[in-house]
């Protein structure tokens, strides 16, 4: 899978890229990753991106102008145009069964905002699809996109160990739950001892006792999982 980074802070990105899975997934070639300064677009002397809002008000807006050019360049470098993806707190909130279908794309293109956001016309003629990871606000579109990345290249075939990890984990597609406890060494530290049935080897009795814990986990946690899943049911069943 490619990714494309339009984003004003490139530095920002040089040690996330360079570290854990994600390395080794580039090392690899499972992965391409490629970091665009919007600044390298922009048509003034001084490099400016960004204006006072028309109207008046806080802050600063991204001009409409180098992003558009930007995408316009940057789309065409590979033969997949690539699914473009702005990152805004206005988008569609980011979950595992939207990251299981933006793993089954080559290419994504993630366009980083900051400041007050982006001139509206941005949206107007590129039409990307608008993420957020939830109902709060951050500095710029950067730590977006790492979540984007991070959560997608797990499940791209060759990245992670275990493969069947990415399937049990909370939320992923085995297991739209959350996930059960899990136990390493030490068998007892401080009172607290692992459950003897993760110790006897029977794996029937493993896996239905990871089921129950996912279950009552979820329950206490998070009970709009459940409704969803119950909601997800019956509409196959239709």
């Amino acid at each position: 899978m490619r990714f494309d980074l339009l984003t004003l802070f490139p530095e920002i990105f040089t040690g996330y890229l360079g570290e854990s899975l994600l390395n080794k997934a580039i090392e690899k070639q499972l992965v391409q990753a490629h970091v665009h300064n919007l600044r390298d677009w922009a048509n003034d002397k001084h490099n400016r991106v960004d204006d006072r809002p028309f109207g008046g008000g806080p802050g600063m807006v991204i001009r409409v102008q180098p992003v558009v050019e930007a995408i316009e360049q940057i789309q065409p470098l590979d033969s997949t145009p690539g699914r473009l993806i702005l990152l805004s707190p206005q988008g569609k909130t980011l979950d595992q069964p939207l990251v299981e279908e933006l793993a089954q794309e080559k290419r994504l293109t993630l366009i980083c905002g900051r400041y007050e956001g982006f001139d509206q016309r941005v949206i107007d003629l590129l039409q990307p699809e608008e993420i957020s990871l939830g109902d709060f606000v951050l500095n710029g579109g950067e730590v977006a996109a790492m979540a984007i990345i991070d959560s997608v290249i797990r499940l791209i075939p060759g990245v992670l160990g275990d493969e069947q990890s990415a399937v049990d984990d909370s939320f992923s597609e085995g297991n739209r739950l959350l996930e059960f406890p899990q136990y390493t060494r030490p068998r007892e530290y401080r009172g607290l001892s692992v459950p003897e049935v993760l110790l006897g080897g029977n794996h029937q009795e493993i896996l239905a006792w990871r089921k129950q814990q996912s279950l009552e986990k979820t329950k206490t946690r998070r009970a709009d999982l459940l409704a969803k899943q119950s909601d997800a049911t019956n509409e196959n069943k239709r």
